[in-house]
């Protein structure tokens, strides 16, 4: 597909946009605004995000990412739970690195989702895009069970998400919401490197 043609789907996507799939993005990039920043705003806006997502994934036939914004859904309650807690001698949950065994661990659970969503969706749903479906939804579920937990690999996860959705959102005709993956990739690299100064400057004041 040529340049040009690209850019006529874009726009002609961008003018059929729908309001129900306009408000999902402004919620979701002011989500992820207040991520960046640390805020705890982030679960409420998200849980509008996620909410309408679930609808309008299963209306595209994108089952994998119906079952991952069911997944923001429920994760964004508990993160708010746990962003919420006072712990001992601090103001709440810290941001902290994972480890190596953390490492392992995501990675493992990263794939093992991915397996698991690549077989229902191949096997038990008419999804067109199984592999990429899965692929993306195993990211974001990776990304939001680190976030829940402040880790600053959660950004990395949430990358590789974005990267994964930009395309697979274009091709199934929700073309505003592949824009807002676009900005959510920005972000990302943002808050990362927002997360890692904050968490230099924690390790630097021990």
């Amino acid at each position: 597909m040529s340049f040009p043609e690209i850019w006529r789907q874009l726009l002609e996507g961008l003018f059929a946009t729908s309001w129900l799939e306009f408000i999902a993005v402004i919620f979701g990039i002011v989500s992820v605004l207040y991520s960046r920043a640390e805020n705890i705003l982030v679960y409420p806006t998200g849980l509008v995000n996620t909410s309408l997502y679930i609808y309008l994934c299963l209306v595209a036939g994108l089952y994998a990412e119906a079952s991952v914004n069911t997944y923001y859904t429920v994760m964004s309650v508990i993160g708010w739970v746990m962003w919420s807690r006072k712990t001992e001698g601090a103001g709440g949950l810290q941001i902290t690195a994972s480890s190596a065994s953390e490492w392992r661990n995501s990675l493992l659970f990263f794939a093992g989702s991915w397996l698991v969503l690549w077989y229902i969706l191949s096997r038990f749903t008419d999804s067109t895009v199984p592999l990429a479906d899965g692929f993306a939804a195993a990211s974001a579920y990776t990304g939001m069970w680190l976030m829940t937990r402040k880790k600053l690999e959660n950004w990395i996860w949430w990358i590789v998400t974005n990267l994964a959705s930009i395309p697979l959102y274009f091709i199934k005709g929700y073309v505003f919401t592949s824009f807002q993956y676009i900005v959510f990739l920005i972000l990302a690299v943002m808050g990362y490197v927002e997360w890692r100064r904050k968490l230099k400057t924690v390790d630097g004041g021990r």
